[in-house]
């Protein structure tokens, strides 16, 4: 039960900002409400469950700290940038508009899965190696995303940038290291839930498949590597770029 009522509540608090956002006709609140609705859910789930351990304690530090961190990220890009391109045309919808922020509660719904499933579960097991090494993941995934968008940033940051792609530090060995890194450190969740997992619970492994089809097919490299061929796609240098850097999985530069 406890697991139900966060998933109602990741939907009901993107509901909730959708009424005054749809309102302003505004964007700016979409992606901080992710990253709370990230939070809420988490520390419902710790209040909820009848016991907790090590795994639960872990379990929702990992996914506070990635949400505080790429929330933050985000809503100061948007900031910055004064809009999201993404939504100029949605927010004007308001039925696009509603199925987007929707869709929102299915992506923390399905992602944070098996960490609310393992936090709310009434099995009780020892961290264990797997633990160890679902956190190795994690941390290793954390840092790739955290350092892929540390150098973009920085590379944006520089009037001489202006207008360019870049072919630097981990973009230099993949497309979109961010993502990656993102889609490992969701492995590295997944594993330490394992263990607490049966039956049923175990469809909630889903978590960084779904994050994987989420930002390899639908919302993440697809549309960032067609508005990359249009603004750059007769570039020999932007070509070459792509002809000898993986998409996504990184590989040492040749």
């Amino acid at each position: 039960m406890a697991f139900w009522i966060c998933v109602a509540v990741a939907f009901g608090l993107n509901w909730l900002v959708f009424v005054p956002s749809n309102v302003a006709r505004t964007e700016r609140y979409f992606d901080l409400t992710g990253a709370a609705t990230y939070l809420t859910v988490t520390a419902l789930a710790l209040l909820l469950a009848d016991e907790l351990d090590t795994r639960s304690y872990v379990l929702g530090a990992l996914v506070a700290i990635w949400a505080l961190r790429l929330g933050t990220f985000l809503f100061r890009r948007v900031v910055k940038a004064g809009h999201d391109r993404r939504f100029d045309k949605i927010k004007n919808d308001v039925k696009s508009f509603f199925i987007t922020w929707t869709l929102q509660g299915l992506w923390v719904s399905l992602t944070a899965g098996a960490a609310l499933a393992a936090i709310t579960s009434d099995s009780q097991h020892s961290f264990g190696a797997l633990g160890f090494v679902g956190l190795g993941i994690w941390l290793a995934g954390f840092a790739i995303e955290v350092v892929a968008d540390a150098q973009k940033s920085q590379f944006r940051s520089d009037p001489a940038n202006s207008g360019r792609f870049i072919t630097t530090g981990l973009w230099a060995w993949s497309r979109h290291p961010n993502y990656f890194g993102e889609i490992v450190l969701w492995i590295g969740v997944a594993l330490i839930a394992l263990p607490a997992l049966d039956g049923l619970w175990y469809l909630t492994l889903v978590s960084p498949l779904f994050v994987t089809l989420l930002l390899t097919r639908i919302s993440g490299i697809p549309m960032l590597e067609r508005g990359a061929a249009k603004r750059w796609g007769d570039e020999p240098e932007y070509r070459q770029y792509v002809q000898s850097t993986p998409v996504l999985v990184p590989r040492p530069p040749r």
